[in-house]
């Protein structure tokens, strides 16, 4: 697995993405942006990749960051296998992968959003297996009939420590990130 990104990751992604046939065109592109905010702002954008290659080939990816405003919170953003390789083991290497290096950076809690349509069954069902659980579902998020589906799971070193707020006067991190518009 790699960290550093490439420019070349922006069309490698979308291909990912794309491949899956789980999103549109537009959240496909998404997808790509992200990874130019990061080329074009670094660290400073608050994502950072993970790149799961076969040989000289990338073959899945994860997208992930620190939550603005909250203590050692990470969202994962994007978590994706190119079609042909799914099946092999690397969305779990993938997670296993960004875990590892929320733990390394003090995160303490991850938390991921999916959808509630049939279509994601099965990416409910590998988060759970992973051991996240169903923190919410917000009804009709997406669309009607679409509920966000918001799963979290507590890093085994965090749940260690004592609970509760460390120190609530430190000051927390905020982003300020620019995107490009998706019409040019």
């Amino acid at each position: 697995m790699r960290q550093t990104v490439r420019e070349s990751d922006i069309k490698t992604v979308k291909h990912i993405v794309g491949s899956t046939g789980f999103f549109t065109e537009a959240e496909t592109e998404m997808a790509g942006e992200l990874v130019e905010t990061y080329l074009s702002q670094g660290e400073k954008s608050g994502y950072r990749f993970l790149f799961l290659e076969e040989g000289e080939r990338t073959v899945g990816y994860a997208c992930f960051g620190e939550i603005s405003c909250a203590e050692r919170r990470y969202d994962l953003y994007w978590i994706a296998v190119e079609s042909g390789h799914q099946g092999k083991g690397y969305g779990k290497k993938l997670l296993e992968g960004v875990e590892k290096e929320i733990g390394r950076l003090g995160g303490e809690k991850i938390f991921i959003e999916t959808s509630s349509r049939r279509q994601y069954l099965p990416t409910r069902q590998f988060y759970s297996a992973r051991g996240y659980e169903i923190e919410a579902q917000l009804r009709d998020f997406y669309s009607w009939g679409d509920d966000k589906v918001i799963f979290s799971k507590t890093l085994s070193d965090a749940a260690s420590k004592e609970s509760g707020p460390k120190d609530r006067n430190r000051p927390l991190k905020i982003r300020r990130i620019q995107f490009r518009s998706m019409s040019g």
